[in-house]
């Protein structure tokens, strides 16, 4: 642009600028702009004979292609083989009767694709130049899996090693346990995969379960990006026009049972200090409709980040981290959800304000502030999902499995800007109904039961979903009984303090599997507090912990930290050789803390500190003597939550009773150790316990 240019440019910009400030009104807020025109490629479509449904939409910007295949089937109750459907999904992509895995994935990678696979659904990328060949190695895994027994034992041990680390997950139970008491165990929302069902799965079920529903009449394969309707048809009349057809069952389920009135359905966890709340029921709400679209803008409102909920159990009242709801769609039958965690002694009230949020979604006007917000909210990410050519895949298809109106997606936006605050309030009133809900409860059944009583009545359920009696109280402390004498009746228990003396110091092997990934663990010990604890998976060391008496450190992937104050006391303290032995010497302070039930079990509740404040508790069988488990509060993202661990299978070495069985958390996980070998006396040097 020339300076003369320039000058004019600037002259008509001040200009306009000058009559905008003469009519401006800085009192209103400017008016909301419509919302955009959503311009949505359409696709071409066509139908194979085989009665496959093929939609193709073209778009050049990038030189990418993306194939999405969907099979439309109904919800599956799978009964005793539960897991069958996720094999057979898995299984597809795990090898063909042209190539083996290994050969699948190299091909793949070599023209920089991916190919992914589910129960229903197959999709698949590459760049455009390389479409041909990625279309031949969907339609193999589509339509020549191998099914190799191998990949399906491996798949089924790591399933049940993923199924094993949830059953101490208090969120994993209360989802577990929601859908059980909304739908039932006879209702594919309902029912469970455990590792019983897994053990029955056999490769017959996998091949029927594939063989009744991959069927190209109950396909839908979208084609999206740098390709041509006519090239597209060429590819998937080449890839797919030999997949043969076949009748597909349609299975009716009966409707879920009415909710009459608010109960609880409390899960007792007596470790716990937290409890998980999820307030839980089924909705008559069909996916994809006006009606969908305006019940979610009014979830948000309730229960979206930072919205009701939020505001309210956490910056308000400080009950939880987060606090947030949920309402799905389903052709089925959908479902409502409003979850939390909170701590023990605010859990009756954080019900109680979740349950006012509930009732108010409908009654408590919204603000144009809070429309407003979530509007723009709704917009950005619709607007963002534009950028992925596989959103406009899934609205092709999905305008045709659900026959909705061509103009559904490009018109959604609009929608949104439609809906009022009015609309949200009638919305809250027809779908949010706290007065028919059940409100699940994993947490400390003898510190929160009395207080739930006020909101319904209260049924007990184990961690599967199956009715149990009420947990009974743990028998009250014997007069007189102290914490040293339940120590000293431990130290008996497990072979008296003079064979425990006799150990100078311990080796132990340990094993376990995470999803199928042996992982080992290490310890060694020299009396009195000298510890090396080391964690590796596939030969390679991920953490470690050491200890000299002196110092403390953790050292995880090379990087070492020091520790000291409450942590080292962990190492040095807490993890040593048998460290009841030298608990005077620590200057441990050890109270008699209760009782308390454990698997069943009468425990008393030994709390022991440190001179530097650090606390863990120990569980010693009332019976035996023996110790079942130990406690400490650890810090994580939502606060302070209880890590423990779990002893059993104890058995004898050098006359001392040593437990076999360790249930270690790690993480998110729980993980079951076997000890596999236990050497003691075998002269450990000082040397292996170096902190430097």
């Amino acid at each position: 642009m020339t300076f003369k240019h320039t000058l004019l440019g600037l002259s008509l910009l001040g200009l306009s600028a000058s009559g905008f400030a003469q009519t401006l009104d800085r009192s209103k807020l400017p008016a909301d702009a419509p919302a955009p025109q959503i311009k949505i490629g359409k696709p071409e479509t066509f139908t194979l004979p085989n009665g496959l449904k093929v939609f193709v939409v073209e778009n050049h910007k990038l030189p990418r292609v993306a194939v999405n295949l969907v099979l439309d089937r109904d919800p599956l109750f799978e009964g005793d083989i539960a897991g069958v459907s996720s094999f057979a999904g898995q299984l597809i992509r795990n090898g063909t009767k042209t190539r083996t895995k290994e050969q699948l994935d190299e091909e793949i990678d070599f023209i920089g694709a991916d190919i992914s696979t589910s129960p229903t659904n197959v999709s698949g990328r590459s760049l455009s130049k390389n479409v041909g060949k990625l279309f031949e190695l969907m339609s193999d895994v589509v339509l020549n899996p191998a099914f190799p027994q191998a990949e399906l034992d491996k798949l089924k041990k790591q399933t049940k090693s993923g199924l094993a680390s949830q059953k101490d997950n208090p969120n994993a139970i209360a989802t577990k346990v929601a859908n059980v008491v909304m739908f039932g165990k006879n209702h594919p929302y309902g029912e469970q995969m455990t590792e019983e069902t897994v053990d029955k799965v056999t490769m017959a079920d996998v091949k029927s379960y594939y063989n009744t529903y991959f069927r190209p009449n109950i396909g839908y394969l979208a084609v999206v990006g740098d390709i041509t309707a006519a090239q597209a048809k060429t590819l998937v009349e080449k890839a797919f026009g030999g997949w043969q057809r076949a009748d597909v069952p349609k299975p009716t389920y009966p409707a879920p049972a009415s909710i009459g009135k608010t109960r609880i359905a409390l899960v007792d966890r007596p470790s716990s200090v937290q409890s998980v709340i999820s307030v839980v029921y089924p909705v008559a709400l069909k996916p994809y409709s006006q009606e969908t679209i305006l019940a979610s803008v009014m979830n948000d409102i309730l229960g979206g980040s930072e919205a009701r909920l939020f505001n309210n159990l956490r910056e308000k009242h400080g009950y939880t981290y987060g606090a947030y709801s949920n309402l799905s769609g389903d052709r089925l039958i959908g479902r409502f959800r409003a979850s939390a965690s909170v701590r023990n002694a605010v859990t009756d009230s954080s019900v109680a304000e979740i349950m006012n949020e509930l009732k108010s979604i409908s009654t408590m006007p919204v603000t144009a502030a809070e429309l407003k917000q979530t509007k723009n909210a709704f917009g950005g990410n619709f607007i963002f999902t534009l950028e992925d050519p596989q959103t406009v895949a899934n609205f092709a298809i999905n305008t045709a499995r659900y026959n909705l109106p061509t103009d559904f997606f490009p018109n959604y936006l609009k929608y949104v800007d439609a809906i009022t605050e009015a609309d949200v309030a009638s919305a809250g009133k027809q779908f949010i109904r706290p007065e028919n809900a059940i409100i699940v409860v994993v947490g400390k059944a003898s510190e929160i039961a009395d207080k739930l009583k006020r909101f319904g009545d209260i049924e007990y359920f184990d961690t599967k979903g199956n009715p149990v009696a009420a947990p009974q109280a743990a028998k009250a402390i014997p007069v007189g009984l102290n914490a040293q004498q339940v120590i000293d009746k431990y130290i008996t228990a497990i072979g008296g303090k003079e064979a425990l003396m006799k150990i100078q110091d311990m080796s132990m092997q340990m094993s376990t599997e995470v999803q199928g990934t042996p992982v080992k663990m290490s310890r060694l010990d020299k009396a009195p507090n000298k510890s090396v604890m080391a964690v590796t998976v596939m030969g390679n060391e991920m953490m470690k912990m050491v200890s000299d008496g002196q110092q403390a450190a953790r050292i995880v992937r090379g990087n070492k930290t020091a520790l000291s104050g409450k942590d080292a006391d962990q190492q040095l303290v807490q993890d040593g050789l048998f460290p009841e032995l030298y608990y005077a010497a620590n200057k441990v302070t050890s109270t008699l803390d209760g009782t308390e039930k454990v698997d069943g079990k009468d425990t008393f509740k030994v709390k022991n500190t440190t001179a530097n404040g650090h606390t863990w508790t120990d569980f010693f069988d009332a019976t035996t003597g023996l110790k079942t488990q130990t406690m400490s509060m650890q810090k994580g993202p939502q606060g302070e939550v209880a890590q423990i661990i779990s002893y059993g299978d104890y058995k004898a070495v050098n006359g001392v009773l040593i437990p076999y069985q360790i249930k270690q958390p790690m993480g998110p996980m729980t993980l079951t150790l076997s000890v596999d070998k236990v050497e003691v006396n075998k002269g450990l040097k000082d040397t292996d316990f170096s902190v430097n």
